[in-house]
């Protein structure tokens, strides 16, 4: 069913990016609180740095293989009522989380509820919702909400750093539950699943079309588009530069920077603040990658992100020994590309398997990319009570970011493939 529209005057599109944009902002927050949880259980409940990095290891690799199933069920059931269940879940998982007293159960709550309920508030929903509500700059709108995860780490972090040194962890956790709340009730009330709820088409579109229901299994139907996916050379060099991506960002220094800059003296309120810095810069730097992104080539600037990123790691270890002015500029040079990557590599992965697929695709690309950041989690703790220090882990995560780069020249610009085509 299609049907000539005028646009309205305001495009209820912008509200539901708004309200993306939240979500995101918070899943973000909540995701990144276990750099700050790590110094405080490890105080009070003796739990080893490579047993937490173990649980946060876990949240990490269910939050990223949650990506293409979450796709099935935003397709089948519609973006309001998954946004509701996921933050329903995290929400009572952080609520119960004061509670506990064993490994096992922060592993419960954290690694497994909490992964799997920020899986689905994760890249797949910007790019769905962007795909939906937007034919004309996709990549600006998938800049913006990706951005949303270094917004949520520039709100939370700080915020939440204080707190534990005033009033300890558990009251953090509870005001984390609160903006949950929050978020939960606007998405319940003014989330909308599709341009033709409201009347509307796309935005650029002049026709207004019923989205054609979702018939395949929210089980197979990924696993299905994964085996299509894995004939083409483009989907490999993806899911091998994210799987590098994850392993230098939310894995690596998402997780261990504070820790880091403890071991050197610096204390966690500041630290905090480093790692918000970089998410506001990032902010910035992601939203212009996707303005770039409408207007380049993406492999080059996948390129020039990974050999910068590279450049910004080798670099960390003699920041770190000296902090202060050195630390800053690290924090200014790599929080412009934090996540800078992802516009492109959703253009990329659109342009080859096509719009519809495009969500599914860039879920398993985002596996990959949470398998890397889960390796880094687990092996960064485990090398600093082997070592005494990050500095060598630090090195070997810029190394894998030049390597990167080169992988992303060797990926096509696109072309239409037997899954693009549907068979």
């Amino acid at each position: 069913m299609t049907g000539v529209r005028k646009q309205p005057r305001l495009f209820y599109g912008w509200l539901v990016i708004l309200i993306t944009f939240g979500v995101l902002l918070v899943s973000a927050g909540i995701r990144s609180m276990p750099s700050i949880l790590m110094t405080p259980l490890e105080e009070e409940f003796g739990w080893s740095r490579g047993s937490i990095s173990g649980v946060v290891s876990t949240g990490i690799f269910l939050y990223g293989l949650m990506g293409p199933f979450s796709a099935a069920i935003l397709s089948k059931y519609g973006v309001r009522r998954s946004v509701v269940a996921a933050l329903a879940l995290v929400g009572g998982s952080l609520a119960v989380t004061p509670y506990m007293t064993s490994l096992w159960q922060f592993q419960l709550l954290w690694g497994v509820a909490s992964g799997l309920g920020t899986g689905m508030m994760a890249n797949v929903l910007g790019v769905t919702v962007a795909n939906r509500w937007f034919a004309e700059r996709r990549g600006l709108i998938v800049g913006i909400l990706t951005a949303s995860a270094a917004t949520g780490q520039l709100l939370f972090l700080p915020m939440l750093a204080q707190i534990i040194a005033a009033s300890g962890w558990r009251t953090a956790v509870y005001a984390a539950v609160g903006a949950i709340a929050v978020i939960l009730a606007v998405a319940a009330i003014w989330m909308r699943n599709h341009p033709y709820d409201v009347g509307a088409a796309p935005y650029g579109a002049v026709e207004a079309v019923k989205p054609e229901p979702f018939t395949g299994s929210i089980l197979l139907t990924p696993l299905t588009t994964l085996r299509s996916a894995m004939g083409s050379k483009t989907f490999w060099l993806l899911a091998g530069t994210f799987f590098f991506c994850g392993f230098t960002t939310n894995g690596l220094i998402g997780t261990h920077l504070i820790s880091a800059c403890m071991d050197h003296g610096i204390e966690q309120v500041m630290a905090a603040g480093l790692l918000a810095m970089m998410g506001m810069f990032d902010l910035v730097g992601t939203t212009l990658s996707g303005w770039l992104t409408d207007r380049y080539d993406a492999r080059r600037l996948l390129f020039m992100y990974y050999g910068l990123r590279g450049l910004s790691l080798l670099f960390l270890p003699y920041a770190l020994e000296y902090s202060s002015i050195p630390l800053v500029v690290f924090s200014v040079f790599y929080g412009l590309d934090w996540i800078a990557t992802v516009p492109p590599t959703v253009k990329l992965a659109t342009q080859e398997f096509g719009r519809e697929r495009a969500g599914m695709i860039v879920g398993w690309v985002v596996v990959a990319h949470q398998i890397g950041a889960s390796a880094a989690a687990y092996g960064a703790g485990l090398v600093r009570e082997w070592t005494g220090t990050y500095s060598i882990f630090f090195l070997l995560a810029g190394l894998t970011c030049l390597i990167a780069s080169v992988m992303a020249l060797r990926i096509s610009k696109g072309h239409k493939t037997a899954l693009q085509a549907g068979i």
